[in-house]
């Protein structure tokens, strides 16, 4: 564990706080220094959660002392209750809250959670882009192809660019609106998707972090915008001749299953969408999805997430065509934990101040 001592002077508004840092990545060199300085008589303890052999090591596993005291605190998974007697304030390394309903903390109106929606943005948005690249230009054909030699003749398979083509987004947060910002650049036309109506310039700004220089900050790229709660709304979405569909939607009892066999029909009517999946794997029926690649409904789609995860060895979605999966990397960057502690960072600037804090958590949609 990492600790620095209280520096002297003049005690901040954070004098009488403990801050915890428990996520799976070894403190950078000085960073607890750095912030005990910063807030005067603010006690900074880090544990990096991730042990040699890679799995996590367990909140509870930790000594008594490590805990005591604990009032602010930034972890990857949920703690007992018990060990978050003092804590006021949560932050989450993940972009949503899904693993925490149900915590009998989580619903203390007392304890305020925020999110690091918008650090995973670029990453994730990458990973989607180049996920849709691969499929249109067959870059997992010609890496097969490779393997015995194969020079294919270069009129063999059917290629299309991305300009004029259209992108639905189904769910336009920080990892929407980046993807959007992309597939601008690759002239392709913008549909986004919101659960409520942003009808005006004000309810379409983003309010969340935002890594300088990506992402829809004034929600100025989609040329049409679409919104709803319902299945007949989200079909209505759906059938507007997508090329390239998007998740990138938190997973509730509203959007388990967004995707499932009605949607994929709406989908067949259309351009045949690639569905790519960088929201949870419970919003999409599985079954479903590899009936609609199995009969064409869809060009082909990608998977980050499944379900459940780890996928078994001997699950069908192995084995349905035209589909890529990775083992829910889309998120990692060498540059993940830089963008999560200037989240905190500024959360922490933020309470010293008594000001609103950034990515709070909204309880009753968990993100």
């Amino acid at each position: 564990m990492s600790t620095a001592p209280e520096s002297g002077g003049e005690a901040s508004p954070l004098a009488n706080d403990v801050l915890l840092v428990f996520i799976p990545f070894p403190e950078p060199p000085g960073w607890v220094e750095r912030i005990t300085k910063q807030y005067k008589g603010l006690q900074v303890r880090w544990v990096n959660s991730m042990k040699a052999d890679r799995t996590f090591l367990a909140a509870e596993n930790l000594g008594a002392e490590v805990w005591h005291g604990v009032s602010l605190l930034s972890i990857f998974l949920p703690p007992p209750e018990h060990l978050m007697a003092n804590v006021r304030y949560v932050q989450l390394p993940s972009a949503g809250a899904d693993r925490w309903p149900g915590h009998p903390k989580y619903q203390d109106e007392n304890i305020v959670f925020c999110t690091s929606n918008g650090a995973h943005a670029p990453q994730i948005a990458e990973w989607v882009i180049g996920a849709w690249l691969s499929h249109q230009h067959h870059f997992l054909r010609y890496a097969e192809q490779m393997k015995t030699g194969y020079w294919e003749s270069p009129f063999a398979a059917r290629i299309q660019d991305s300009p004029g083509l259209r992108i639905g987004i189904l769910g336009y947060g920080a990892i929407g609106r980046q993807c959007a910002r992309l597939a601008s650049a690759l002239g392709m036309e913008v549909y986004a998707y919101t659960r409520g109506e942003r009808s005006t310039p004000a309810s379409r700004r983003d309010d969340s972090y935002v890594v300088a220089g990506t992402g829809d900050p004034e929600g100025l790229i989609p040329a049409r915008w679409f919104h709803g709660t319902s299945r007949e709304e989200v079909n209505e979405f759906l059938g507007q001749d997508l090329d390239l569909l998007v998740l990138s939607l938190p997973l509730t009892s509203e959007t388990r299953h967004i995707l499932s066999r009605e949607q994929f029909a709406v989908l067949g009517q259309g351009r045949k969408a690639f569905v790519a999946n960088v929201a949870r794997g419970g919003n999409v029926d599985q079954e479903a999805l590899i009936e609609a690649l199995e009969k064409g409904l869809i060009r082909g789609a990608a998977l980050d997430v499944t379900d459940p995860e780890p996928l078994p060895p001997d699950h069908p979605l192995w084995k349905a065509p035209n589909l890529l999966i990775t083992p829910h990397v889309s998120w990692k960057t060498d540059f993940l934990w830089d963008r999560l502690l200037a989240i905190l960072e500024l959360n922490l600037e933020r309470l010293a101040k008594g000001l609103p804090l950034i990515n709070v958590v909204n309880r009753t949609l968990h993100y």
